[in-house]
């Protein structure tokens, strides 16, 4: 998987190659971009939603299920580690994701929870929560 991102104009645009895919970045006004695209959060989100969908399309299409469509809704913060729940950071902000999901179709309950489930287990899903290493060079 290869990703290439080079700098545009004005200021803070990115042009984003995927393979023959194109699509950009930019950040908001406020912090000194045009806001003619989404910020990288919100590419990451969006690659987190993707994901978890499509990990549940699949299974439910596996599984013969009558699942007729699904919903993400998407956002992040950074929060206070005491505010959260199931932390167990000694640093004060955490990055936090939230994730509301509503599934279409006539599904029983134990489908839906099952479907659930299965979103959690998404590719994307488990590299955020995995220890990642980033190397970073300099072409010379």
């Amino acid at each position: 998987m290869n990703v290439s991102v080079k700098s545009a104009s004005p200021e803070f645009l990115e042009n984003i190659s995927v393979g023959p895919h194109g699509l950009q970045a930019d950040e908001p006004v406020s912090a000194g971009g045009q806001d003619t695209a989404p910020n990288p959060y919100e590419l990451l989100l969006a690659a987190l939603g993707a994901c978890k969908v499509i990990t549940m399309r699949m299974y439910a299409k596996r599984k013969r299920w009558r699942l007729q469509g699904i919903e993400l809704n998407l956002s992040y913060a950074k929060v206070h580690a005491e505010d959260c729940v199931n932390c167990e950071s000694a640093i004060s902000l955490i990055d936090q994701i939230d994730v509301e999901i509503k599934l279409r179709g006539e599904l029983p309950a134990e489908q839906r929870r099952i479907l659930l489930a299965i979103a959690e287990k998404c590719p994307v899903h488990r590299t955020l929560t995995s220890q990642v290493q980033i190397r970073t060079r300099a072409d010379p």
